[in-house]
Order: C-alpha cells, then sequence, then structure tokens
C-alpha cells in the first residue's frame, strides 16, 4: 500500500501524528535533511548522526531564547509561551549553576532514598484498583503515580497532583494552537501561583522536600536564586516528573495488551526486564523532539544551513533510524538498546533520569514449609525454585537458607517498575498463604576444589550467600568480594561480615568504583573455584578475565538476565594521570586503581551522570586539553577522533593529563 506524503514536512500535521515512525521514515528515505515553510519556517531532521550531532555542538547550535528571536520557549516548534525554562533553555556556561543545583537532587543516591515514598504511593494506588475490581491502567496507574511521586518529592500535599498533572499533559499532548493547548496554559498559571506560595512557605518553613533544598541554595558567588529562577526550575521538574513517565508507561501497556505473547515473555522470563526498559524507552521516546538555533552557517549531513535558521531534532526519528538500530521499527525486549537518545543527549540530557527509571528496592525474606507438614526435599547451595503466584506469575528464586533447614527461605528484591513479580510477593504474599514451589533445581554447584573465590553482584548474592555458609561449616575459609551500587542497597551485608570477617570485601560502586576482577583472579591458584553472580556485564568481565588467564574451567556462574555485548577493557595496564579542571584550575589525580568519575566526584559532587558504564552519554564532558582514552559505546568514531569529548565514567586518559570543562 502506497502512502501519500504531505508535500512539506509538519511534524504537528495529522499525518505526523497519527504515525511519526512511518512519517520520519518515509522523509528519512527521500530527504533526510530539509527545510519546510511550517511553522514559520526551520530545517528538519531524521537521522541518528545528525541528532546526536547537534545536540552535542551547543556552540554552533544554540537552545536560547534571544538566537530564537525571543518568540517563546525555544527548545520546541513552534515556541510556546510561558517562563524561560532553566537551565534547558540556556547554553554552557550559562546552564551550569542550574544543572549543579538540579543534579544532587536526582542522583543515584538521592533516588535511592526516594524508594519508600515511591512505593508507598504504588502501594495506595495499586490497593485502590485492587479493591475496585477493575482497573483502567492510564486513568488509574501511570497517570497518578508519577505525578503523586513528583509532586512529594519537591514537597506539594500528597493530593495536589490530581489538580495539576491535566496541565501539564495538556501542554506537552495538545497539537499547538489548538484549544487544549491554549486551555493548559491558562491552567498552568494557577501553577505558578502555588510554586510561588510553596517556594515563600519554605523559605519561611524549612521540610521535607526538593523545594526546601532549593530555596536554600546558592551559586558558586554566594548568591541566592531568584524566585523567577526557582519557578522555572520547579516547573521544569514538574513537568519532566508527571508527564513523560505516564506518556511512556501508557504507551508500553497498549504495547504489551496488543501483543500478549511478548507480555508472556516478561512474564515467563524476568531477566528481560533491564532490556526490555531500554528497548521501550526508545520505541517510545516520552519527548519526541526539541529544537535548536544555528549561531553560524554550518552543514547538517551535507545540507548548508545559516545562521538563524531553527533546527528540528526529533529523538523519535533518531530512535528509528536503521544506521542506529537494526531492524528498529521492530520492538525486541531483548535488545541491547542502551544508546536511544530518549533522554537527550549532551548538555541537556534530562537529570531526572534516575527518578524516570527509579524502581523501589526493597528485601524481604519470604520462608516456605510443605503446606500438609512433610518434609521438603533436599537442597544443596547454588539452588533455586519456582514460584507460581496467585496472580499465575512465574518467578524464580535462589533458595539461600540453610539446607538443614525444615523450611526454605528465598530473598525477593521489590521492583516497583518491574513486571509485577516481586511486586506481588511483598504485597499479597502472606504468612499461611499457598504456593505451588517447582523444584528445587542447581544449575549452580558447588564443587570441590583447594579454595574458593565468591564474586557478588547486587541481589545475586543470594545463592552466593548458601554457598559462604556451606564452605565455612566444612571448616573452610572462601573469600568474597560483593559489589552493590550503595552500601546500604547490598543485602544480607551484616549477615556475611559476621560470617567471613576479615575474607569479606564490600565494594559499593558510590564509594569503591568497580572490584578489579583481573587482580582477584590473579590472586588465587589455579584451581581455585571462582563462583560468580550479578549483572551481565559484572559475568562477562569475569568470562574475559578467565580466559585471558587460561582458568576458564575454573569459573562457574549464574545469570540473571542475557550476556551482553558490552566491551570489556583490560584495565591492567592502566597508569595514574592528572585531571585539571578547567572552571576551578584545581588538579585531580587519578590512580591507577581508580575511576576517573570516582574522582571527579570528590571534587565536583553536582557532577551529572547515569548508566556508569558508558553507554548513556549523561556524563559527557568536553576535553579542553589533553588526549582521552575512549572506552564508552556512545561516540561516534568521528567524536573519538575528534578528542573534543569524552565519557567520564569510563574514559582515561593517553596522555599525562587531560584538562576537563568542568
Amino acid at each position: 500500500m502506497t502512502r501519500t506524503i504531505q508535500p512539506e514536512f509538519d511534524h504537528h500535521g495529522t499525518e505526523a501524528n497519527a504515525d511519526p515512525v512511518a512519517y520520519y521514515r518515509e522523509f528519512r528515505e527521500r530527504c533526510p535533511v530539509g527545510r519546510t515553510s511550517a511553522h514559520d519556517g526551520f530545517v528538519y531532521t531524521t537521522r541518528y548522526a545528525d541528532v546526536a550531532r547537534i545536540a552535542r555542538d551547543d556552540a554552533t547550535f544554540s537552545s536560547e531564547r534571544a538566537p530564537a528571536g525571543d518568540q517563546g520557549v525555544s527548545f520546541v516548534i513552534p515556541p510556546g509561551a510561558g517562563l524561560v525554562q532553566l537551565p534547558i533553555e540556556l547554553d554552557p556556561p550559562s546552564s551550569t549553576p542550574y544543572r549543579e543545583l538540579i543534579n544532587p537532587l536526582l542522583s543515584p543516591e538521592s533516588v535511592d532514598r526516594l524508594r519508600p515514598m515511591i512505593a508507598a504511593h504504588a502501594t495506595r494506588i495499586v490497593d485502590g484498583f485492587v479493591e475496585a475490581g477493575s482497573v483502567d491502567f492510564v486513568a488509574d496507574l501511570t497517570n497518578p503515580l508519577p505525578a503523586a511521586v513528583t509532586l512529594d518529592w519537591l514537597g506539594f500535599g500528597t493530593d495536589e497532583w490530581a489538580r495539576y498533572a491535566k496541565p501539564v499533559h495538556d501542554i506537552f499532548a495538545a497539537v499547538a494552537g489548538s484549544e487544549r493547548a491554549r486551555r493548559g496554559g491558562e491552567a498552568l498559571g494557577a501553577l505558578e501561583v502555588r510554586i510561588r506560595e510553596l517556594l515563600a512557605d519554605r523559605r519561611a518553613r524549612p521540610a521535607d522536600g526538593a523545594v526546601s533544598t532549593l530555596v536554600a541554595a546558592t551559586r558558586p558567588d554566594g548568591r541566592p536564586f531568584t524566585d523567577d529562577e526557582l519557578v522555572s526550575v520547579v516547573f521544569l521538574l514538574i513537568a519532566g516528573g508527571v508527564d513523560t513517565t505516564t506518556s511512556l508507561t501508557g504507551s508500553t501497556l497498549v504495547w504489551l495488551s496488543a501483543h500478549p505473547q511478548e507480555r508472556q515473555r516478561l512474564i515467563d522470563d524476568p531477566d528481560l526486564l533491564t532490556d526490555a526498559t531500554e528497548e521501550f524507552l526508545r520505541a517510545f521516546a516520552p519527548s519526541q523532539s526539541m529544537a535548536r538555533t544555528v549561531m553560524a552557517d554550518t552543514e547538517i549531513g551535507g545540507c548548508p544551513v545559516a545562521r538563524g535558521e531553527r533546527v528540528l531534532i526529533p529523538w523519535v526519528a533518531a530512535n528509528h533510524d536503521p544506521a542506529g538500530f537494526d531492524d528498529p521499527e521492530t520492538i525486541r525486549l531483548d535488545r541491547d538498546a542502551r544508546r536511544p537518545p530518549s533522554f537527550g543527549i549532551g548538555t541537556h540530557r534530562c537529570a531526572g533520569a534516575h527518578l524516570a527509571r527509579a524502581t523501589v528496592g526493597e528485601e524481604i525474606a519470604l520462608t516456605m514449609a510443605a503446606a500438609d507438614g512433610s518434609p521438603l526435599p533436599d537442597w544443596a547451595p547454588g539452588s533455586h525454585v519456582e514460584l507460581h503466584l496467585p496472580s499465575g506469575r512465574i518467578r524464580q528464586y535462589s533458595l539461600c537458607g540453610h539446607p538443614e533447614s525444615p523450611t526454605w527461605t528465598v530473598a525477593v528484591l521489590r521492583a516497583e517498575a518491574g513486571r509485577g513479580g516481586s511486586k506481588e510477593v511483598h504485597d499479597v504474599v502472606r504468612d499461611g498463604l499457598a504456593l505451588t514451589v517447582r523444584g528445587p533445581r542447581n544449575r549452580f554447584p558447588l564443587v570441590d576444589a583447594p579454595g574458593h573465590l565468591l564474586l557478588a553482584g547486587g541481589i545475586g548474592v543470594t545463592p552466593l550467600l548458601a554457598i559462604a555458609r556451606d564452605l565455612v561449616a566444612r571448616g573452610q575459609r572462601p573469600r568474597m568480594v560483593y559489589g552493590g551500587r550503595t552500601r546500604s542497597s547490598m543485602a544480607f551485608a551484616d549477615e556475611l561480615t559476621a560470617l567471613l570477617g576479615d575474607d569479606l570485601r564490600l565494594v559499593p560502586q558510590d564509594t569503591d568504583g568497580i572490584p578489579n576482577l583481573a587482580a582477584l583472579v590473579a590472586a588465587t591458584e589455579p584451581g581455585t573455584a571462582i563462583y560468580c553472580c550479578g549483572p551481565s556485564v559484572m559475568i562477562d568481565a569475569a568470562t574475559v578475565v578467565c580466559e585471558a588467564a587460561g582458568r576458564s574451567a575454573d569459573l562457574h556462574v549464574e545469570r540473571f538476565t542475557a550476556p551482553s555485548d558490552q566491551p570489556v577493557w583490560d584495565t591492567s595496564g592502566d597508569r595514574a594521570f592528572g585531571v585539571v579542571l578547567a572552571r576551578t584550575g584545581r588538579t585531580v589525580t587519578v590512580p591507577a586503581d581508580q575511576r576517573l568519575i570516582d574522582a571527579l566526584r570528590e571534587e565536583i559532587p553536582t557532577l551529572s551522570y547515569d548508566c556508569e558504564q558508558g553507554y548513556c552519554g549523561a556524563c559527557e564532558t568536553r576535553v579542553l586539553d589533553g588526549t582521552p582514552e575512549h572506552r564508552d559505546t556512545v561516540l561516534t568514531d568521528d567524536d573519538r577522533a575528534s578528542g573534543a569529548t569524552m565519557i567520564v565514567c569510563v574514559g582515561r586518559a593517553r596522555s599525562a593529563s587531560l584538562t576537563l570543562d568542568l
């Protein structure tokens, strides 16, 4: 079937709104970069490479209002009404104080502290529609949950989300110039009044919530931020938190409803969740596009553009470019889709990415006995069982109790943004509930060896806890290295400390970085059994290290997720180097065994970062002098060759020192 293409590009047109992926595909194939007279004229782009280049080049493509003619909000086409949106309508270095104001509020550590609050809202909302007996997932879950979490985090009343969520959705979802857009703009006036009231109240009476932190903050020179500045910042935080998560989860639920076989795959295989989440972000980018203004004559994909022209950079088009993603119009739950620009690229990458992905991490121990009182089957360390939950979900969990106990114990990490299995265990499973349990099965058996090295990552500690107990009971002293995002998130850390003493090393990633697997393996004698359970990237790294050392036969692994193709770097040749922070003149020394990002965070607590594995681009930083060593999967070959920027969470220096724009 042949589709009729509009004579001129218009991303707000009927055809584009009906099927934006197909619309951008046809323009990408016919004229990937072009001009249109729609909305007073602008240049459109459709390719991943062009979008990424423009988003990273603030000097050539500005986000500020003045170059765009001061006609309204500059990061959209056509411009909208409203206050300047800080920091998204500023270029560096003007945007830097506002990013440094926001970043600490949305760091991984800060989001960790919000998890109990997110869990409480989710439980309240789900309990409401469970009692009602039916649910409209968009109206009853994906609309109220992000709004309630965002406003509670900021310090608004817990019931205020209903008043302000609709105007935010109207602004983002309405066609430009429509009656809905007009109503949304008018209603947002009431939100501005409420933000100013809250700012005044928190200045007088500090309380919990991000707004109290914002009003107490100062610029580097000691000056406070004005109310106009803070109103702009708070509104941007509300808009990002309320609308984008609702859009993403709503689109995901619609797709899963239309693809029951894929929904069942997620139910049957919980390990798919991490990659599936990134794939849904790619496929259903909650923010479809942004805009820039050209500051100097240049070209985009071979098309000359002139100073003063407006340029559209559509994330939705970049996410579906075959040059960026294989078979992009097919949603593959197991795709490694960790490069989508759905949260933006470069300076204005969404600071709230952590909160948007936030999961609630609460571990509970679930103890089970046979319903008829008969003995449970014997099990050995490394075993897991299959739980059939009341909803029909099937989940596998490692046994982490004592094999001689008459009961079985599993530890379940609550994942609020997951597929529901762990949440069901937390919210539904109660004393006396009968469950069907199959197993135990053991694909991770403990072998006899002259010594044992146990490598645990995150909740991968559960099978290794049982293995460690068994070895100690035999009179052996295994060495264990246990990594996690933060010390507070590491389940069973206290019990393992008591069990192993000095033979246990805890490695919280936020303070100690990532364990040096090569050094750990090299310190063991050949024949030592090496057990590894944790994220795929950790297991893949252990596999590479053991292969290089001729120790593959010694390695035993238990995976949560399918192996990833994330590059693994040999760090044995890493050396110390210096980093000059251009904005302060301070010099930081990065030892051979420390990550660059960890050294930087000691000096710059407000540093923006996200994945810490080199795939998201949140920590991309300008290099002013020196030669970086690139270890990421974000930058293109041309980006790396230029040496103009680097991804500091994984990168290092080839030269003796680097000067960074920090």
